[in-house]
């Protein structure tokens, strides 16, 4: 089964409601997998980045604006990092680590943040680098909740939950088949420092 809400309709009332859900979402849900090629997936987002990025939301959308509440419902969701109830296994593309989201500054501490979290026990973090051979041809984000019960894919102009098993076997082989292309640990590590040079060059540029 698959099911779409228009962003528009969920977004009507504001960013905070949707961030309450995925909150819950979070919650209730203690594992999980995502894949994030051009961004950092949501739970690792600094505060400034997530400021961003909603703000580009609420301008492209035209939905009301309230950014802080919803940054601070996105920071709220990232306490499952920490509780040791949760874990997340998340694969980024290495070009997450270069789109400029809010300038050199802001993508500074995002890195900094990634180099501080990915040795946290909850998190298993996987960076594709940009020439690495994947058996896999390249496809949109997308989460799997739980022991796969329910992929969540997020389109412009709305957010598909997909539920048929059939379904969702494809999308655990996409993320196992990525998974096989990805750096862990201190390869992981090194992509992560070269994007902090990018950024330190960057920011002297300014």
């Amino acid at each position: 089964m698959t099911s779409s809400i228009p962003w528009k309709e969920r977004l009507a009332a504001g960013t905070e409601a949707v961030q309450d859900d995925v909150v819950r979402w979070y919650r209730n849900t203690q594992q999980g997998k995502a894949y994030v090629p051009t961004m950092i997936w949501g739970t690792l987002q600094t505060e400034a980045y997530a400021t961003v990025i909603l703000g580009q939301v609420v301008d492209f959308l035209g939905v009301p604006d309230d950014v802080p509440a919803g940054v601070a419902k996105r920071m709220q969701r990232q306490r499952v990092l920490y509780d040791g109830e949760h874990h997340y296994d998340v694969i980024l593309g290495e070009q997450a680590l270069y789109t400029n989201i809010g300038g050199p500054e802001v993508m500074r501490a995002q890195v900094d943040r990634l180099l501080r979290d990915i040795d946290l026990p909850s998190l298993e973090l996987g960076i594709v680098p940009t020439a690495a051979p994947v058996d896999m041809f390249p496809v949109h984000a997308f989460n799997l909740y739980g022991r796969a019960d329910r992929v969540h894919v997020e389109l412009v102009s709305s957010a598909v939950d997909i539920t048929e098993p059939s379904e969702l076997a494809l999308y655990l082989e996409a993320f196992a088949r990525l998974g096989q292309g990805a750096a862990y640990g201190e390869a992981a590590k090194e992509l992560l420092r070269k994007a902090r040079s990018y950024w330190d060059s960057a920011a002297q540029l300014t």
